[in-house]
């Protein structure tokens, strides 16, 4: 991943910090995506120097309204570590409060087919006067969130470069925990690639992002979310807000129920089934997936009346503390 030009007062200090860390035996882009994130947040609030101030500190540390508790605790916590940084440097920053996760007992929701088909229908009628290219866009990326499972972000990154139309894979470079991945795409998907393949890659070279925003940059995931509020109530899919969804994330949810489904469906024993659907959705262990075998067990019951004793005898009660996607 080459390194943006950061435009904040904290630019310089930024790309010292990744080169600290790259030094002491981190990955670049570990820390990429979000410090990017963090120089647009100081661009925003007009800061031209290396100064943070309480409400500086207290306006990043708030939760978004469609932020996930992991993901609020890891941008918090990370630039924390920023501050702390550059605290040792001399620099009179305001430290982050401490972001502590809390296990919760949320549950996704899961679309039901009829929900497909109807946040389908209204993705491909969308029409937009702000960009021509969306209404080609946005068939072929909420059906990779859908179909493969994808985060929202990892879809985001997937530039020209990182697609094998012949071979029908896509490598997933901007990931969380830094565990690169292939998806391998069916054939409906696969065909679907390459008409959306003949109508824009001309357009792109081979460092560009295939879903980029009007300016030809990375797309800023805010635009995504708002989109999605939009084509729920096209769809008629009540929006319940707070967090609740339904979310974006909430496909790769229902993605990887109905995967783990097919595969038990299939044959597939739970002990083969459960690695298998880990390493596709890019888990570091076998514990992130359980929330997803669990949901699988909680709405099949013929699933859960064979598999429920394996289960618990792999996870126990406690499982969903071990890790989170």
């Amino acid at each position: 991943m080459s390194r943006p030009e950061f435009k904040s007062g904290f630019a310089d200090e930024i790309n010292k910090y990744i080169d600290y860390k790259v030094a002491n035996g981190y990955k670049e882009k570990s820390y990429m995506i979000l410090l990017r994130e963090f120089d647009r947040f100081c661009v925003r609030r007009g800061i031209t120097d290396v100064s943070f101030t309480r409400e500086d500190a207290d306006a990043w540390s708030e939760k978004r309204e469609t932020e996930a508790t992991t993901s609020h605790y890891a941008r918090v916590n990370k630039i924390k570590c920023f501050m702390e940084y550059l605290k040792l440097k001399g620099y009179d920053v305001c430290l982050l409060h401490d972001v502590f996760f809390k296990a919760t007992d949320f549950q996704p929701h899961i679309y039901t087919e009829d929900e497909v088909r109807r946040y389908f229908n209204a993705v491909d009628t969308y029409s937009s006067d702000r960009s021509k290219l969306d209404v080609i866009i946005l068939p072929v990326f909420f059906r990779l969130l859908y179909c493969c499972g994808t985060r929202i972000n990892e879809t985001l990154g997937i530039r020209k470069r990182d697609v094998d139309l012949d071979a029908g894979i896509i490598k997933l470079l901007e990931t969380k925990n830094d565990c690169e991945r292939y998806i391998v795409l069916n054939p409906e998907m696969k065909g679907l690639l390459i008409q959306f393949a003949d109508k824009c890659f001309y357009l792109y070279k081979d460092d560009d992002y295939i879903f980029p925003s009007i300016a030809k940059t990375r797309r800023d995931g805010k635009r995504i979310y708002e989109l999605h509020r939009l084509l729920l109530q096209r769809a008629g899919i009540p929006y319940i807000g707070g967090g609740h969804g339904p979310r974006i994330h909430d496909w790769r949810h229902t993605f990887a129920v109905r995967s783990f489904k097919q595969m038990i469906d299939h044959g597939m024993d739970m002990y083969v089934a459960l690695p298998v659907l880990s390493t596709y959705l890019g888990h570091k262990t076998i514990y992130a997936t359980e929330r997803y075998v669990r949901l699988t067990l909680d709405l099949y019951p013929y699933i859960e009346e064979k598999y429920s004793q394996k289960f618990n005898s792999i996870f126990g009660k406690a499982a969903h503390l071990h890790e989170t996607d």
